[in-house]
């Protein structure tokens, strides 16, 4: 993703945010207007606060709301399995294991020299044999 586009999303909640604002503020008036006439203008601007107070708590419950949880695999998965599974749980503990893996190996070549060894290694003997004739 690049700048201009990120950019242009954070202007574009910007401006719905800020739209979002006006209308809040305007049927607060509104309410403050047609309240007043009937219970005077303290007893208006008590009932708008109270509705101001209600349509807060009801955003904050959508906003705290948790989603249904992801269903559960029965069959276990591997090890690189687990790790993409928690990174995309927890990806800021993803991004502070990477970088501190990223310091380990840049101080001991011998570990990075180590793992693609294995890895050559493990490539190799899982693959079947040439069958010659």
């Amino acid at each position: 993703m690049n700048f201009k586009r990120i950019l242009n999303l954070i202007v574009a909640a910007a401006a719905i945010a800020a739209a979002g604002v006006v209308c809040v503020v305007a049927a607060a008036f509104a309410l403050y207007a047609f309240a007043k006439d009937y219970v005077g203008p303290a007893w208006a601007a008590a009932i708008v606060a109270g509705v101001v107070a209600l349509f807060a708590v009801i955003v904050a419950m959508l906003a705290g709301r948790k989603g249904r949880p992801p269903p559960h695999k029965p069959e276990e998965a591997g090890m690189a399995g687990r790790l993409i599974e928690l990174a995309r749980e927890r990806p800021i503990v993803a991004a502070g294991a990477a970088v501190a893996g990223a310091i380990l190996l840049s101080r001991n070549p011998k570990i990075v020299t180590t793992i693609l060894s294995a890895a050559i290694a493990g490539r190799a003997a899982s693959k079947p044999a040439d069958k010659r004739r």
